[in-house]
């Protein structure tokens, strides 16, 4: 190279740290997009089947699409499915305490469908009475979380969700926006908290397992690098 030339500089690198946060922000987006969707489409299933049975009732104006479920309900159980998903991996490491159990994605689809099938006995199965259908779905929530969970901090969000979840829905009837036949805890069904435990759980493992899923995706990138 002769004297005086300069060699033009190249193009910037990011540093190891910004790239690294770089990389966790874009696939913390791709999971909650995808738990958003994954929480549209059960909500879109799973309200059908409770519409069909006369378990909720929704006023006729509100009925906007063919699925028969009214326009609010996809995109809330959405967001929450996003929220839960993303927040029960976030507590496990604030915990220290890394989910290992049953963590392929087999075991989450068998998940996903039990909670199906819990959905539908609610809606399907008739019981004497609520009290034996809230106690047999009880037991169906948290046969769930022993059989792909069994971490307390999994039972202690399930918990929670469902007390929230039961909440906001009691509000949500009480101002006149839905309502449920046969009302007999306050405005909702008994066994509803027992449906928002096993969502909940089914939420997050399915959180789980994409953030399992990205942790291997960087791994391999680090050690190819």
């Amino acid at each position: 190279m002769a004297e005086g030339e300069t060699e033009s500089p190249g193009p910037k690198k990011c540093g190891p740290y910004i790239s690294s946060v770089t990389s966790q922000s874009v696939n913390l987006m791709i999971r909650g997009v995808v738990l958003f969707f994954i929480g549209v489409f059960l909500a879109l299933v799973l309200n059908l089947l409770q519409i069909q049975r006369n378990v909720t009732l929704f006023p006729p104006d509100v009925i906007a699409s063919i699925f028969s479920s009214a326009w609010w309900v996809p995109p809330w159980c959405g967001t929450a499915s996003a929220v839960i998903g993303l927040l029960y991996p976030c507590i496990d490491r604030h915990l220290g305490e890394p989910h290992k159990f049953k963590r392929e994605w087999s075991s989450v689809m068998r998940c996903v469908a039990v909670f199906v099938g819990i959905n539908h006995a609610s809606a399907k199965v008739d019981f004497d009475n609520n009290i034996h259908l809230s106690l047999t779905l009880a037991a169906l929530s948290i046969g769930l979380w022993w059989t792909f969970d069994r971490s307390r901090s999994g039972f202690g969000l399930g918990v929670g969700i469902a007390f929230l979840a039961t909440l906001v829905t009691q509000l949500l009837v009480y101002n006149g926006v839905y309502q449920y036949t046969s009302p007999d805890f306050l405005y909702v069904r008994s066994w509803l908290p027992c449906i928002f435990f096993a969502g909940g759980i089914t939420m997050g493992n399915i959180g789980r397992q994409l953030a399992m899923y990205e942790c291997k995706v960087i791994a391999e990138k680090s050690h190819q690098e």
